[in-house]
C-alpha cells in the first residue's frame, strides 16, 4: 500500500475527510462517513492509532511518580505524529507513520 498504490474519490472532500484523521476525535468522522475510499481509510486508521495514543497518555497521569513524564513523552508523539499525517494528507501523500501503520493493520 505504497503512497502511489491507493485509491481515492479525488477531491477536496477526500482530503478533507483525510485531514479530520489527525485532529483527534473527528477521526470517527471519516472512519464512519467513508469507508469505501482507500485514502481516506488509510489515514483515519492512522489517526485513530493517535487518538488511542492521546487517550492512553492521559492514565498515564495516574502513575505515580512517572506519570508526568511519560503523558509529556505520549503527548509529544501524539503531536509530532499528527502533524506527520496532516503534512502526508497536505501534500496528497500516504506516508506509513512508523510504529503507527504497523499498529493501524493490526485492526
Amino acid at each position: 500500500m505504497a503512497s502511489g498504490a491507493l485509491q481515492s474519490g479525488g477531491g477536496m472532500r477526500s482530503k478533507v475527510l483525510a485531514l479530520m484523521s489527525y485532529l483527534g476525535i473527528l477521526v470517527f468522522v471519516p472512519l464512519i462517513m467513508n469507508r469505501d475510499d482507500q485514502y481516506v481509510y488509510f489515514h483515519a486508521r492512522q489517526g485513530l492509532v493517535i487518538w488511542i495514543m492521546g487517550i492512553l497518555a492521559i492514565f498515564t497521569l495516574y502513575l505515580p511518580g512517572v506519570g508526568k513524564f511519560l503523558f509529556s513523552s505520549f503527548a509529544t508523539m501524539v503531536l509530532l505524529f499528527s502533524f506527520a499525517g496532516i503534512v502526508s494528507v497536505l501534500f496528497y501523500k500516504a506516508w506509513r507513520l512508523p510504529l503507527i501503520y504497523t499498529l493501524s493493520t493490526r485492526f
